[in-house]
């Protein structure tokens, strides 16, 4: 039973003396002035993973974690325990079917959490130096429409080393759940820009000296073949199908595509921003050697 199990866990270890200590994740960059929300979203934050990364960052304030009843023990939910008791946000357990009707998302794990939104960090944050001190490493989005995908794109630019994600502000996702879950974590860890208007942010990147690639199945040059040096870089993504809009594949400095070599002539929009990210970052890091 339950009470045997998690809650009794939840317990121990609030009576606990002993209890882990985890050192809290850090990513040393300049918020807004203010902690007014733009429309980026991550409120609701569900999945073990991306909860205990919530959780361990420590970057916003987290209300409340809910768990359902009828979890077995686990590492990970260990994890998540210690890091709210650390943290004193509170730990809700419901019956399985309250917390199913609770959850946004097709497979919560039974965790979820709810926090304050994401910040919206200005383009200005992001023209500065990395949080490791690194040269803007950064990826535009266009029109993302589709949550799963954006948030598996977040994944991947994470573990690239992006420095900074730009969004639009009107007609792309913002990190619903689903996204949230899918990035895994990814978004406590990453700066985050929302703003209005796409080929006018390309161009104020432009004029900081920061080299735009656009990727498109009619670009000029094979990914391995574009400029990458040891200046700032930013890598443009557009949605599947459609691809770049006009604009802003008008002020790219350079268009990109991926090779293809089997039957198919296009890539999911998340996988192909895995291609590119790690194909960039990989000769971004041998430039620097």
């Amino acid at each position: 039973m339950f009470c045997s199990g998690i809650g009794a866990e939840i317990m121990n270890k609030r009576n606990s003396k002993n209890a882990r200590h985890n050192q809290r994740g850090s990513t040393p960059v300049r918020k807004r002035n203010n902690d007014s929300n733009r429309g980026l979203g991550g409120d609701r934050i569900e999945g073990r993973q991306a909860v205990r990364e919530l959780l361990l960052a420590g970057h916003r304030r987290v209300r409340e974690v809910v768990l359902a009843s009828d979890l077995d023990p686990s590492p990970i939910l260990d994890d998540i325990i210690d890091l709210a008791d650390e943290a004193k946000v509170s730990i809700r357990e419901i019956p399985r079917s309250k917390f199913e009707s609770m959850a946004k998302t097709e497979s919560p794990q039974g965790v979820l959490a709810s926090a304050a939104p994401l910040h919206d960090y200005d383009l200005e944050d992001l023209l500065a130096l990395g949080p490791e001190g690194q040269l803007p490493f950064l990826l535009v989005l266009d029109g993302i429409t589709d949550p799963g995908n954006l948030g598996a794109i977040l994944r991947s630019a994470e573990c690239a080393g992006v420095t900074g994600v730009i969004m639009p502000q009107h007609r792309a996702a913002r990190v619903t759940p689903t996204a949230a879950k899918s990035a895994a974590g990814a978004i406590e860890h990453l700066r985050l820009c929302s703003v209005s208007g796409l080929p006018k942010t390309l161009t104020r990147l432009s004029k900081a000296g920061i080299w735009s690639i656009g990727f498109d199945a009619s670009g000029d040059y094979p990914i391995d073949e574009v400029r990458v040096d040891g200046s700032g870089v930013v890598l443009v993504l557009g949605a599947e199908g459609s691809g770049l809009s006009r604009l802003v594949s008008e002020r790219c400095d350079s268009l990109a595509f991926i090779p293809m070599h089997g039957i198919l002539s296009s890539m999911n929009v998340s996988a192909a921003a895995a291609v590119a990210l790690f194909n960039v970052a990989g000769r971004r890091q041998k430039v620097r050697r």
